[in-house]
């Protein structure tokens, strides 16, 4: 049986959304549409849960932009190959006919996607790629430069966390926490003075918080990385963080395990 290359969708707009992806489903069979992301965040984290091979992103998402979720991406230890979906005149085109990245404009046409595709099939098959076992290959080593000239230079001030605790409403200051831990419903904030629970998903903390500073380290933990004392291999697979001021060890999850090489 043909492995399919796994492929996220992220447009916050249905109809377009749904036009990729049957243009998708009617040009590349080979192709296996794991999410179809409705924001930025969904699409971020949608793809820490699928792993796709292969994404195609908006570039103008709320919550966190295309342009941030494709930089996200291309620091995981295997980062997907990423087409942007973008709109006619956005600022961005004139860097991405460079070629570091491929790209589509809205409304998609079939001979533009195909266009697409067919360069990845291109990029594929020189990598040595078995035909019966599809693989995207990783994104072009110039991708991150790019997207680090085409991200804003400054990002907004962090803003306190708040916590409800009965009636009072506790103000955390980012700078004093330790680290953020997910459950489905609830997540956990433990900083300086003790710890603290918030309804807000992880994934949407994400675009108030500086990702120079905040680390995501696993699915459902985000750290400090100024708290960060240690890393440690525990097997091939594991590892685990130690951090100043606290007696907890944090996993870290294959996907991020490349933020910790060593030098």
């Amino acid at each position: 049986m043909t492995t399919k290359i796994r492929t996220l969708i992220a447009d916050d707009e249905e109809g377009p959304r749904e036009q990729l992806r049957a243009a998708l489903e009617r040009l590349a069979p080979e192709l296996e549409i794991v999410a179809a992301s409705v924001n930025g965040c969904d699409a971020w984290d949608d793809c820490l849960a699928h792993e796709p091979q292969l994404c195609f992103l908006d570039i103008r998402m709320p919550g966190l932009s295309g342009l941030e979720v494709g930089q996200r991406l291309s620091q995981l230890a295997e980062p997907p190959q990423v087409v942007f979906v973008t709109a006619y005149g956005d600022h961005a085109l004139s860097a991405f006919d460079a070629g570091a990245v491929d790209y589509v404009l809205k409304p998609v046409e079939d001979a533009r996607l195909q266009q697409c595709l067919q360069r990845l099939r291109q990029r594929q098959a020189a990598l040595g790629a078995e035909p019966d076992a599809p693989a995207m290959p990783a994104m072009p080593p110039e991708t991150l430069d790019l997207l680090r000239q085409l991200l804003p230079a400054q990002r907004p001030s962090m803003r306190p966390i708040q916590a409800s605790q009965g009636r009072e409403i506790q103000l955390i200051a980012p700078g004093d926490i330790l680290f953020f831990q997910s459950d489905s419903r609830y997540t956990r904030v433990v900083h300086r003075d003790g710890e603290a629970w918030i309804r807000t998903a992880l994934k949407e903390l994400l675009s108030d918080l500086d990702p120079s500073i905040f680390w995501q380290v696993h699915r459902s933990v985000l750290v400090n990385s100024r708290f960060i004392a240690s890393a440690t291999r525990v097997d091939e697979n594991t590892m685990q963080l130690s951090l100043k001021g606290s007696e907890e060890k944090l996993p870290v999850s294959r996907q991020f395990q490349g933020l910790f090489k060593g030098q």
